[in-house]
């Protein structure tokens, strides 16, 4: 059975839908690419995952672990190993990143019957994973996000990942805005966390992402369904063509 198993999935805000039937399938140890259009349900489809509350599911299901998750709420399914790595992170003033993530890691370890880490014992965590992004000491003091720029963002969002440790993390364009730099940061930390046990699905309009972070499927989302899957080098055919082709053979 697929650690993820999305059937039929219909989804959409007030009175417009926007996924319309979309089938995928995730295992573990597999790192999967959703690209396509703007406006065409990427983001609908992470959501929908995570939870968000904006959006309505009509039909289909989402089994995760051979469990239909769409009445989980959000926590649970946190608790239960899923990430989402948002587009745009938001700061929360006055929470230090360290005592941000201690509560959730700790909130984790609860549900699961595990004794909360000691002091000693998370600053150890944090610093082992801290190197997984190259996060500097600074940084890791501040309020999260803060005052940040888009590339520490996205590295404090791949920290939260290293932390958490997820079963299935869901990286929605987490390559928007950045710079080579910083693009090569964050996506070595993926692929440093990458495991035969997890799985990650990196939701991204441009190739240059999977030059770093290397997936097993490419999946071309539009006008709310997956209408093509391929290896990586349908990302180099996409980056290449646009999506006009794509569009010519759905007609």
């Amino acid at each position: 059975m697929p650690l993820l198993s999305i059937r039929n999935l219909h989804a959409s805000i007030g009175e417009r839908e926007i996924l319309k039937g979309v089938n995928l399938d995730v295992d573990r140890g597999e790192v999967h690419a959703i690209m396509g259009p703007n406006g065409n349900g990427k983001s609908t489809l992470a959501g929908v995952i995570a939870g968000n509350p904006k959006y309505t599911v009509t039909a289909g299901e989402v089994i995760y672990k051979g469990r239909n998750i769409l009445d989980l709420p959000v926590d649970v399914r946190a608790a239960e190993g899923l990430f989402l790595g948002f587009q745009y992170p938001v700061e929360i003033p006055g929470v230090s990143i360290a005592n941000f993530m201690r509560t959730a890691v700790n909130e984790q370890r609860k549900y699961r019957g595990l004794d909360p880490l000691s002091g000693a014992e998370f600053l150890k965590l944090m610093e082992e994973k801290k190197k997984v992004v190259e996060m500097t000491a600074s940084l890791a003091n501040r309020s999260v996000n803060e005052g940040f720029s888009g590339g520490e963002k996205k590295k404090n969002e791949i920290f939260q990942m290293a932390m958490l440790d997820p079963t299935l993390s869901i990286l929605d364009e987490t390559d928007s805005g950045l710079d080579i730099d910083a693009l090569r940061i964050v996506a070595g930390g993926v692929t440093k966390l990458r495991t035969k046990d997890n799985a990650t699905i990196v939701i991204t309009h441009y190739q240059r992402l999977l030059d770093f972070i290397v997936p097993d499927y490419v999946h071309v989302l539009y006008e709310g369904r997956i209408v093509k899957t391929g290896p990586k080098e349908l990302a180099l055919e996409l980056e290449e063509k646009g999506y006009e082709w794509i569009k010519e053979e759905q007609q």
